[in-house]
């Protein structure tokens, strides 16, 4: 791997995002960093990694912003952290969202007929084969 990507993988780890990476002189564009992973698989392995440990290290920013909320002196003060504070959780949320998305879950109620193709008759098997309506 060349020396750009190896500082890539690096920096990101540190928990700079790739958009603060790819500005610096130098660098590739974040769309060509992306088409990297999808041309070279051992970088794309060391991406998807460098990510989780962007996201820990931006977990670790979080903390930190939410202790200095709860020394905030003035309103503004309380409203502008809370603001990084809300932010640092959606790109949590988005860097990792297995590991820092909100958890959803699906329920079901009602009645729900399951029928076996053996149960259908011909014109019905044909219906949807074809994708028309009876």
């Amino acid at each position: 791997m060349d020396a750009r990507r190896e500082e890539i993988i690096r920096r990101m780890c540190e928990g700079e995002s790739l958009r603060s990476i790819c500005r610096s002189e130098g660098f590739p564009t974040c769309s060509a960093v992306i088409q990297w992973t999808y041309k070279d698989e051992e970088f794309a392995k060391q991406y998807a990694h460098a990510r989780e440990a962007q996201a820990d290290a931006l977990f670790e920013d979080l903390a930190e912003v939410a202790e200095k909320a709860l020394q905030a002196e003035t309103q503004v003060e309380v409203a502008a952290r809370k603001l990084i504070v809300d932010t640092h959780k959606w790109r949590l949320s988005k860097i990792v969202p297995k590991k820092y998305g909100d958890k959803i879950q699906t329920e079901h109620s009602g009645e729900m007929t399951v029928r076996s193709a053996t149960d259908l008759k011909d014109d019905e098997l044909a219906a949807i084969a074809t994708g028309s309506s009876r």
